[in-house]
């Protein structure tokens, strides 16, 4: 088989300890079986990473992959994945960026970009249009992301190169570090830090190919499809782009799980008015939009010339409004635009940071911890100077933000007396801005997600929209959860992190047809003759690779577990008031999920499922 469009047909990979790179064939067998994208690395991890190897030493390995629509006019497309094992979770790990890098690795002429190695000394990787090198970045390192991208571009001579780079969280290995390409985030899971420990502090890329389509007919149809779907969404243009996820903060607080003040005051602080849809509206200047994005839903917001915070700008997502909001008990928006910026330019994940701190106020307000540990600092909930502070001792290593750095498991390890039980995390991944104790798929999805509580792998936009595709379900129960959560991963994994499209539109535009919009697209742009089932079929091929990599790894269906206090502590207030997911309620749902995936009852997917994946290769190690 020969490959007709969508894809380069070419690796890069890039040897940091020897300072050599070499130019690999795409298999078409890999592109049939595993289409791009989040596929690509993981399979790649499989491959080539030992599961027990430390995430920061030069085994472990970065691979950056677009989908075979990134690049190409398909609307919302230019995404990307990156894959490592994770040194936050020690699991496989992606995440995903958009932007305009992902396209332009594709127009630079690769659809797998591999880092493995570890240089001596400080560098970064320029790909100019078919040249490639490793080159010194001294003169870089130290410096913030935006003045990394800044100084970049000017040395290089040639605004148009797209950067991703990371800050100076990532040059100190702080686990939640993240990989910045220009304003947009590889965010969460610590890849920030794995590129930090191979002295890599940049990449630089340029292309001039195009993608090639293979039948412009059958694509031009798919992509008319999914244009009349999104004119169609009665929240996405009138709603979604003018206000983009901050919107959800009012969904959340009105459904009763936005999650405050480490998980303990959901229902009871809802700061809809300050936090809100209007309150971020009142701060919007403007509008940032990925490579060929009609939508536009990243909304640039100004903090208030009179604050304690003027002049700051960033583009706060839901995510961030709970976790440096609603996680930490803070209520002031302006203070939220000014530590979401410093996050970005420090290269920390939003999420994980915000949570480690929430955690750390519960345990100075409990006195397990004070002022001694704290530097000083006020910790309590509410106090948005002293979060803002701690930030930058997260990024920087110093004092207590040096142990939150490592993120919640390992500090509540370290400062025992209790901490474990107010550590909000799945596999060491802290939890997303959802309570789920009110949305009992999203919340078995935090359980059984390959990377720890990710909300964008399997996402449940039946409980938190209301959406009846492919049915209609009650968020708060428990049956048939399992059967939801496997089409949700499986269906957001390859129509979303393979293909590459962005999620957000796939859940607003084409909820009740995203197989056959994938299918459609992948023909066309291929020429593979893709059904909507062969395209289920692969993202459920991936998530059983993943499983198989983390069993490999260590992790067993133990693992697949929340928090004590969401099994034990049911919500206090609002719309969700009295629900919890008590243990065998949690068990209950693990089981169907097991019996729905064809896995054991202890979470090992079976010689049987395997190889009706025609995964033959992952059978030694079930």
């Amino acid at each position: 088989m020969s490959f007709l469009g969508g894809y380069q047909g070419k690796i890069l990979r890039v040897d940091l300890t020897s300072k050599s790179f070499r130019e690999e064939e795409l298999s078409p067998e890999l592109a049939r079986k595993f289409v791009g994208g989040a596929g690509f690395g993981i399979k790649r991890m499989f491959d080539e990473v030992d599961p027990l190897a430390d995430a920061l030493s030069p085994e472990n390995k970065l691979v950056f992959a677009p989908g075979p629509l990134t690049g190409t006019d398909a609307p919302c497309a230019s995404r990307m994945s990156v894959t490592a094992k994770s040194p936050l979770t020690g699991t496989v790990a992606v995440c995903m960026t958009g932007g305009y890098f992902p396209a332009e690795l594709k127009f630079a002429g690769y659809d797998i970009l591999i880092i493995e190695g570890k240089a001596e000394q400080p560098v970064y990787l320029m790909i100019d249009k078919g040249r490639v090198s490793i080159r010194p970045a001294k003169q870089l390192w130290g410096t913030t992301t935006t003045d990394c991208e800044f100084l970049l571009k000017e040395q290089l001579g040639d605004q148009n190169f797209r950067i991703a780079c990371i800050g100076p969280a990532g040059e100190r290995l702080v686990r939640m570090a993240c990989i910045v390409n220009e304003r947009r985030t590889a965010g969460r899971k610590g890849l920030g830090a794995v590129m930090g420990a191979k002295n890599l502090k940049a990449i630089a890329v340029r292309g001039h190919l195009k993608v090639p389509v293979a039948d412009p007919a059958v694509f031009a149809a798919a992509k008319k499809f999914f244009f009349g779907k999104m004119k169609e969404s009665p929240a996405l243009y009138p709603e979604f782009s003018q206000h983009g996820t901050p919107m959800v903060v009012d969904v959340a607080c009105g459904m009763g799980i936005f999650p405050a003040k480490n998980w303990t005051a959901t229902g009871e602080f809802e700061p809809v008015d300050t936090l809100g849809t209007a309150a971020n509206a009142a701060r919007k200047i403007g509008k940032e939009h990925c490579y060929t994005c009609p939508v536009a839903c990243s909304q640039l917001k100004l903090t208030d010339p009179a604050s304690p915070y003027a002049g700051a700008m960033s583009v706060p997502e839901y995510e961030t409004l709970y976790s440096l909001g609603g996680q930490a008990g803070v209520a002031n928006l302006d203070s939220v635009v000014a530590a979401d910026r410093l996050c970005d330019e420090l290269g920390i994940d939003t999420i994980s940071a915000g949570v480690a701190i929430g955690f750390a106020m519960e345990l100075y307000e409990r006195g397990v911890i004070g002022k001694q540990e704290t530097g000083g600092l006020e910790l309590r909930f509410g106090n948005h100077q002293a979060m803002v502070e701690m930030i930058k001792n997260i990024g920087f290593r110093r004092g207590l933000g040096e142990l939150l750095g490592e993120g919640v498991k390992r500090a509540a390890e370290r400062i025992g007396q209790g901490a474990e039980q107010y550590a909000m995390h799945v596999k060491g991944l802290e939890l997303p801005g959802y309570d789920v104790r009110g949305a009992k798929a999203h919340g078995l999805n935090f359980a059984t997600s390959y990377n720890g509580a990710d909300h964008n792998k399997g996402y449940a936009y039946q409980e938190i929209f209301g959406i009846p595709a492919p049915r209609a379900v009650d968020r708060f129960a428990a049956e048939g959860k399992g059967w939801l959560t496997k089409w949700n991963q499986d269906i957001r994994c390859v129509t979303c992190d393979c293909v590459t499209m962005c999620a957000f539109l796939m859940d607003m535009a084409v909820p009740d047809a995203a197989l056959e919009n994938a299918a459609g697209m992948l023909r066309g742009v291929t020429g593979m003759d893709f059904t909507p089932e062969e395209v289920w079929r692969v993202g459920e091929r991936i998530q059983n690779v993943a499983r198989v990599f983390n069993i490999r790894a260590g992790f067993t269906a133990a693992d697949d577990t929340l928090p004590r206090r969401l099994m034990t502590e049911p919500i206090k207030a609002g719309s969700s008031k009295g629900h919890m997911v008590p243990p065998e309620e949690l068990q209950l749902m693990l089981a169907e999920y097991y019996q729905e995936r064809g896995w054991t009852p202890q979470g090992v997917p079976t010689p049987e499922k395997l190889l009706s994946l025609d995964l033959g290769e992952a059978l030694p190690y079930v």
